[in-house]
């Protein structure tokens, strides 16, 4: 791999390190891309995957079961569908790892169950996202910039858009 002359006389090589059988949970607001990132990224490194993805977006869950069971080597990727059970269900079994990306009080269901395994984690977690508010802005460009960042990008429905603003006592009404 190449290497940056800041870090002359350096090399890199890039080493597929596969870990086994690989878990991934995936969220219901991007169905597509928060399924298939990690999925190919496992198999890249030479892992097998099983794909859960959120019963929130069905009709996604199935086209992804559908055509990844249709196009794809069934000895190395598996779809799971289904709700709380079925994610239940799998995470009592024994995984290599396990990438989920949601909300934290599911992250944390899933950090339990594979503590029990030490299992490693990756967890893409929504959160609160703050908007901090100076009242020294130009309160024009900062307000469009705000419901840029809420509704601009699927409907408010990032994991990154603005959530509450944070702003002083005084200014809080011209905000508003």
């Amino acid at each position: 791999a190449k290497t940056s002359i800041t870090t002359f006389p350096s090399s890199a090589e890039i080493i597929p390190e596969p870990l086994g059988v690989v878990l991934v949970i995936s969220a219901w607001n991007y169905p597509f891309l928060l399924s298939l990132d990690p999925v190919v990224g496992a198999i890249a490194a030479g892992n097998a995957v099983v794909l859960k993805p959120s019963e929130i977006a069905p009709a996604s869950s199935s086209l992804l079961a559908k055509l990844l069971g249709e196009y794809l080597d069934n000895s190395s990727i598996r779809v799971v569908e289904g709700a709380v059970d079925e994610t239940t269900a799998l995470l009592q079994q024994k995984w290599d790892k396990i990438f989920y990306t949601g909300n934290g009080k599911v992250g944390r269901i899933v950090m339990a169950a594979a503590a029990k395994h030490l299992t490693p984690v990756v967890l893409e977690l929504g959160g609160k996202s703050p908007t901090v508010v100076d009242s020294n802005v130009n309160l024009e460009v900062a307000a469009r910039r705000i419901i840029s960042g809420k509704w601009g990008c699927n409907n408010g429905q990032a994991c990154i858009s603005p959530d509450y603003l944070i702003t002083t006592k005084e200014f809080a009404p011209k905000l508003v």
